[in-house]
C-alpha cells in the first residue's frame, strides 16, 4: 500500500476560499470610514491607483496579478475608489496634431474689470478651441490650453480674447511629460 501523500493536508480548494473570505473581510475593513470621515486607503490601492493611471484599459484581472488580489476584489477597490471620488474619470492620451491640430499655446489672460470675468468665462466655455481653463493666482488671472490647426486660428482666437483683456502666449515646443 502505497502511502497517502494527501494526509494532513487541506485539498487546494479549500485553501483558496479561506483567502478570499479573508480578503473580502479585509476590503469590507478597508472601506469603513476612517476618523476622518474618508474611507481607508491603503498601499495595495494606491498600486491598483498607479497601474490605472499607466493604462486604464487594464482588466481587473490583469491588475489583480499584480498587486496579488482577484480580479472582483481589485474592481471592488477600484468602485470604492470611484464612488470617494479618488478616481473621477477615464481617459486617453492622444497626438493632436495627426488630426490637424498641430498647435498648442498656454494663453495667460489679463482682465482688467471684477465685473467681466463671468463673461470671459462664458466665452472661453463655450469655445471649442479652449482645451483648459485654470483660475490662477500671481500674474495673470487665468491660464488656458489652446489648440488650433495653425497660426492664424491662434491669431484669430487672440483677436477674440482682446474683447475681455490683454493675454501673453507660450507655444508648446513638444511635450516632455504628461
Amino acid at each position: 500500500m502505497e502511502p497517502n501523500s494527501n494526509i494532513g493536508r487541506r485539498p487546494e480548494r479549500s485553501i483558496r476560499r479561506e483567502a478570499a473570505m479573508r480578503e473580502s473581510e479585509a476590503l469590507i475593513a478597508a472601506s469603513r470610514p476612517s476618523p476622518a470621515g474618508t474611507a481607508a486607503f491603503d498601499e495595495t490601492d494606491l498600486r491598483i491607483l498607479s497601474l490605472l493611471l499607466e493604462d486604464s484599459r487594464r482588466t481587473n484581472k490583469e491588475i489583480g496579478q499584480d498587486v496579488h488580489l482577484t480580479g472582483q476584489a481589485v474592481g471592488a477597490r477600484i468602485r470604492r475608489m470611484q464612488e470617494s471620488g479618488v478616481i473621477e474619470s477615464y481617459t486617453l492620451r492622444w497626438n493632436p496634431g495627426k488630426i490637424g491640430l498641430g498647435i498648442e499655446a498656454f494663453v495667460t489672460v489679463f482682465l482688467d474689470a471684477g465685473t467681466i470675468h463671468a463673461a470671459f468665462q462664458a466665452f472661453a466655455q463655450a469655445d471649442d478651441r479652449v482645451i483648459r481653463i485654470d483660475r490662477t493666482n500671481g500674474e495673470g488671472c487665468y491660464l488656458l490650453l489652446v489648440r488650433t490647426p495653425g497660426l492664424e486660428e491662434l491669431n484669430g482666437f487672440l483677436q477674440d480674447v482682446l474683447k475681455y483683456g490683454n493675454y501673453r502666449v507660450n507655444l508648446s515646443m513638444g511635450r516632455l511629460k504628461g
